[in-house]
């Protein structure tokens, strides 16, 4: 028989003390914490684009040009309503004014309007004021249109359009 050998005091090897395992796992929890990291800040650029605009400011004509130094080239809805006889169109721009409650504003528009764009009709419209000047520069026009709108927004409607205004015929 031959007598039990004694454990030789030798370090242990990089596997038996689970460092080998323990480098993967490290690997594996950086390369996730990667994509959690790159999948937020997509999600949060993607929000944050969302929110900008969302955040497009609404001014009714009368506001707009109350407002128009403070609003400066920065884009913004306008609302009023297509002044009667003031639509002009050339080549892939038209010309008209929007009004609301007794003020009026210019406005240059780029690209074919919708179809039902017409003279007294109540729009709203996006895009700017052009630098040094009162004319606001759209580039996109809504239509608003159906009788459920003019009937809901009655008191609105009738602020837009001219004889709401003193000394305007009825």
């Amino acid at each position: 028989m031959t007598p039990p050998t004694p454990e030789v005091d030798r370090p242990a090897s990089p596997a038996e003390r689970g460092l080998g395992a323990g480098r993967s796992f490290d690997r594996s929890r950086l390369r996730l914490g990667i994509v959690v990291a790159v999948v937020c800040g997509a999600l949060a650029f993607l929000v944050l684009q969302g929110l900008g605009n969302a955040t497009t400011y609404f001014r009714n004509a009368d506001e707009a040009l109350a407002q128009r130094s403070d609003l400066g080239q920065r884009r913004f809805r306008l609302q009023g309503t297509v002044a009667p006889g003031s639509v002009r169109a050339n080549d892939d721009e038209v010309a008209f004014r929007v009004e609301y409650h007794c003020q009026a504003v210019d406005v240059r528009h780029r690209g074919d309007p919708p179809e039902l764009f017409a003279d007294g009709i109540p729009v709203v419209l996006e895009g700017a004021f052009v630098d040094g000047t009162d004319t606001y520069a759209s580039d996109r026009i809504f239509v608003r249109h159906t009788s459920e709108y003019r009937t809901e927004e009655a008191d609105r409607l009738a602020l837009a359009r001219d004889e709401a205004c003193p000394g305007a015929p009825a």
